[in-house]
């Protein structure tokens, strides 16, 4: 039994390499929710704009495909 919870723990070992430190983690999250209230504001207003866009862009793409479709009948 001592010889599995040896295999067991050594064999755990090389995953806490992968898993950061609480305190590095807490670091990431403040910095990630920094980012995200800082580029909000933006989002917020480009988005509306970006719809219009698309918007405009598939009109227009529907109106040569109706226009080539037209002329091949």
């Amino acid at each position: 039994m001592l010889q599995v919870f040896f295999a067991v723990a050594f064999s755990a070992v090389p995953l806490t390499l992968y898993v950061p430190p609480v305190r590095s983690l807490n670091f990431f999250v403040e910095t990630i929710e920094g980012l995200l209230r800082e580029t909000a504001q933006y989002s917020v207003r480009t988005y509306p704009r970006i719809r219009h866009a698309w918007s405009r862009i598939l009109a227009s793409l529907l109106r040569i495909w109706r226009l080539c479709s037209w002329k091949w009948e």
